[in-house]
């Protein structure tokens, strides 16, 4: 078993990128990552690394030893995960990642349901406005706006969702009627700085079928913007002005009459709710009981 012990801590150091990263990830010194790393090359007659005081690159054979090594701690791992996996307990550590809104809002409550129903699961929330990257290994289960952004993850639809105009009744009454989406340029618009959209461009699609499948883009502005959704929709409800936002999100607003959808035949792309997860975890009990809870809770409406 010491040989699986030394493929692992291979591959930890080249994901970690330095010996000084990997001795802090396991909690020893640099020197006693650098003795092992020698030990290793020792064992097996060959280098591995080439190292410089800040970096290290793998050797050719670094390169093989590297890409053996993490097929075999996968097969070793999904043959854990199969066993695992055939109990119908969940049970373990289970760390969910989610966005900062729609998780405060609908995950962090259900998570926490889900906690009850299933004592033996240690459950873990993290809010983050970016997803964690997958190498890190920081996540079984990630809620996220739109399709998984890498093919090694799975996903699976939780909610649908698109994101609509709208404004407080007090906004538009003081203001011109807003006929088409080349009119949102002479309004004042509230704008929310997210990663994956261009600042201040809206990009909508009309509803109706056979018609604008490729969208207009138009450039809005106005005196507000904020990277908080939250605030977004408090200062559309204070009559600041017109705002994008997810049918999730200004739903019960809409109902009550508090906002007033704008172009109602105009919206933006999809923008559904998935939970993605590794593939490790498609077979872990945890991870598949906690996402069809999400699943099924969420289509009822939570």
């Amino acid at each position: 078993m010491n040989d699986v012990s030394d493929l692992a801590f291979f591959v930890r150091v080249v994901d970690c990128g330095s010996l000084a990263a990997t001795a802090q990830e396991l909690g020893v010194t640099p020197p006693a990552v650098s003795r092992r790393l020698a030990a290793l090359e020792h064992r097996l007659g060959i280098r591995l690394l080439n190292r410089t005081t800040r970096s290290l690159a793998a050797t050719p054979e670094g390169e093989r030893y590297l890409e053996q090594a993490r097929r075999i701690i996968e097969d070793i791992a999904e043959l854990e995960r199969e066993l695992a996996g055939s109990r119908s307990e969940p049970q373990g550590l289970l760390r969910v990642d989610a966005t900062l809104g729609f998780g405060r809002r609908h995950i962090a409550p259900l998570a926490a349901e889900f906690a009850r129903r299933h004592p033996k699961v240690e459950l873990q929330l993290q809010l983050t406005d970016r997803m964690p990257p997958l190498t890190e290994a920081a996540f079984d289960v990630s809620i996220r706006f739109g399709r998984p952004p890498d093919s090694r993850l799975f996903a699976r639809r939780l909610l649908t969702n698109h994101r609509v105009l709208c404004a407080a009744p007090a906004y538009l009454d003081a203001r011109p009627p807003i006929a088409a989406p080349k009119d949102l340029a002479r309004h004042a618009c509230i704008v929310i700085r997210e990663n994956e959209t261009a600042y201040g461009s809206w990009q909508l699609f009309e509803n109706s079928e056979g018609k604008g499948r490729d969208g207009v883009r138009v450039k809005v502005g106005g005196p507000l913007s904020t990277n908080d959704g939250e605030s977004a929709v408090r200062w559309a409800l204070e009559g600041h002005g017109i705002l994008l936002r997810s049918l999730w999100d200004i739903g019960p607003d809409l109902a009550a009459g508090r906002l007033q959808r704008i172009l109602p035949a105009w919206q933006s792309a999809p923008a559904d709710v998935y939970a993605l997860y590794p593939e490790r975890m498609h077979l872990s009990a945890k991870v598949r009981a906690f996402v069809d809870f999400l699943g099924e809770r969420l289509a009822s409406g939570n």
